[in-house]
């Protein structure tokens, strides 16, 4: 037997339906006891709507509504009614309606809630997230889904007006060499043998452009094996493309169409295109990130010809070995003695500086730090030459090293002062794009040049003969108030050039065959030029939503440590399920807290 009807959601009456029957199904939202009148907010997706149960219109469905609790799932059938002018609700799109009850259907019944839906931003995350089917019913979380649905289909027409192809690549595919751990798939039916899950589909695409297919693009899962951050995912999704035939600009320019639509359908701002370039070694010099936020000053000024003949050894030390000392001059703030402790502590022990010198001016130029007795007295003047718009009561905070290490840290700082000095207009978009970056970087562990994007990346015109460390790639990355939205790049499409930089970057021809052979091959039967990029998709829904967390705009997320407290993942499994797949463990699973 039928347990439920609808004719119409609950956010979609309106006066339309005044005067009419109709039949609404969803949840219990919240329920009064009008002294024999009872009345229920009904819920579903689209919004709510206010049944009354009235004894005089249907006593047995009144009798009945008195068991309803929060979230009983009822079916009722009435008759849409005008409110009394002082029952008007103007902050419910129905608020003006309300539905005369004469029959009530209770579908399901609910346990007490772990948690209330409408206090649900006050729960411990770990809570929510073990509940993850009862959190998405909250409307907040319902809008994130939506939107995250409404960009995704907005891209699709997008890319589909420009004659673009959706083509799905393999989940499960071959481990290769660079970025994070692969997650691994045993074969059963080739014992001793694995997949991997694609950290990107990045060699799939290009196989595309040798297919011919010239314009492709999907909507990605990508799957990383490798320590989460609260924005960090073990499975995320992105915008993935390729093009042939193209150059840098054509891919910027294909992408700023895309956000020019996107940030005008669901954030109502026209953006001024085109948008600015900047170079990775501008970007460092100046902000000390390759993804500066760059809607608040405080930029990194060089400081190291000022300590050149310095008394202080250990910043001599730096200049004599080839580093650098940078300084950030806030200007903003006067700092106590105890504030500029803070700031020690929180470069050293927050951000994992090696130290942190500061300089504040007293209001007769005079310096005050800790290493002002080893400064000259003309040190503010000479301070003066840098930063020409420096006064007394300013203060320089510095950190010395080499160059992209010092610089780096200086960039984090400027993140934190802006942020605790509210410096930052959050109410601003601030989008660009990074050019021009390193094709390579030194990893001193190893002792090798690896790939600084990914070695299927074209260096820039006659690199053979360069230095490897002032090589540039043809690489790009989008940038939008601080985050990375995308990156992507012109890739190498000659078989030789392909290997020169398996060379470079320590792959033997053997070892480059043995990874890469599919691709090398392929290099060799006619490889159109071509290049893409990939946005985050989670991250752009992230900044859209206005929330500080993907995962808020994930249905069902990981914790930072990598499990789904919902399903219980990751888990053991059977002894005779590992049999099968030919495979002995080692170590043993932790124990779970209760």
């Amino acid at each position: 037997m039928q347990l439920f009807q609808r004719s119409v959601y609950c956010g979609e009456v309106n006066k339309g339906f005044e005067g009419k029957e109709i039949f609404l199904a969803g949840w219990v939202h919240g329920r009064r006891d009008h002294g024999g009148v009872i009345f229920i907010d009904l819920r579903d997706r689209t919004g709510l709507v206010q049944l009354v149960f009235n004894p005089q219109v249907n006593a047995q469905a009144t009798e009945q509504a008195h068991a309803l609790r929060a979230e009983f799932v009822i079916s009722v059938r009435g008759k849409v009614i005008a409110r009394a002018p002082e029952a008007v609700n103007p902050k419910m799109p129905t608020g003006t309606l309300e539905i005369k009850v004469d029959h009530l259907s209770i579908v399901a019944i609910a346990k007490p809630l772990p948690f209330q839906l409408e206090e649900a931003e006050h729960v411990d995350e770990e809570i929510r997230l073990r509940y993850r089917y009862l959190d998405l019913r909250r409307p907040a979380m319902h809008d994130h889904i939506k939107l995250r649905h409404d960009v995704t289909f907005a891209m699709r027409e997008y890319f589909d007006r420009l004659g673009f192809y959706e083509i799905e690549t393999p989940m499960l595919t071959k481990s290769t060499p660079g970025g994070a751990r692969d997650f691994l798939v045993p074969s059963s039916v080739n014992p001793g043998t694995f997949y991997a899950l694609p950290q990107s589909p990045q060699i799939y695409k290009q196989l595309l452009m040798a297919s011919g297919m010239d314009r492709y693009f999907q909507i990605a899962r990508c799957f990383r094996d490798e320590a989460l951050r609260a924005n960090r995912q073990p499975e995320f999704t992105q915008l993935d493309l390729e093009m042939s035939f193209i150059q840098e600009s054509d891919i910027q320019d294909i992408c700023e169409g895309l956000i020019a639509i996107l940030w005008k359908k669901f954030l109502g701002i026209e953006l001024s295109l085109p948008l600015r370039r900047y170079t990775f070694d501008e970007v460092m010099a100046r902000f000390g990130s390759d993804k500066p936020d760059m809607r608040f000053g405080l930029e990194v000024h060089d400081m190291t010809k000022l300590f050149a003949d310095t008394e202080l050894k250990f910043l001599k030390t730096t200049v004599a070995q080839g580093g650098k000392i940078g300084a950030l001059c806030v200007k903003e703030k006067e700092f106590s003695r105890s504030e500029l402790e803070h700031w020690v502590n929180t470069a050293i022990k927050g951000l994992g500086a090696k130290g942190l010198l500061y300089i504040r001016f007293n209001a007769d130029g005079t310096s005050d730090s800790p290493v002002a007795k080893f400064l000259p007295s003309d040190f503010f003047r000479q301070a003066r030459e840098v930063i020409p718009d420096l006064e007394p009561n300013h203060t320089l905070f510095l950190v010395a090293g080499p160059y992209l290490e010092a610089w780096s840290m200086l960039g984090k700082l400027r993140i934190e002062l802006g942020k605790q000095l509210g410096l930052i207009d959050t109410k601003q978009w601030n989008m660009f794009w990074v050019t021009d970056f390193p094709m390579f970087e030194w990893d001193a562990e190893t002792k090798h040049w690896n790939a600084m994007h990914h070695p299927f990346t074209s260096p820039q015109k006659d690199w053979e003969a360069m230095a490897m460390g002032d090589v540039r790639a043809r690489a790009y990355d989008l940038v939008c108030n601080g985050e990375e939205l995308g990156g992507g790049s012109i890739r190498i499409f000659d078989a030789t050039a392909q290997a020169k930089v398996f060379e470079a970057i320590g792959l033997s021809p053997e070892v480059a065959q043995q990874k890469f052979g599919f691709l090398i091959n392929a290099l060799e039967y006619g490889f159109p030029p071509h290049g893409g990029i990939a946005l985050g998709i989670d991250r752009l829904i992230m900044l859209f939503a206005g929330t500080a967390s993907i995962r808020d705009v994930i249905a069902f997320p990981k914790t930072q440590s990598g499990a789904c407290l919902m399903m219980d993942a990751p888990s053991t499994v059977e002894e005779s399920q590992l049999k099968e797949l030919h495979i002995k463990t080692v170590a043993k699973a932790q124990e779970k807290k209760a």
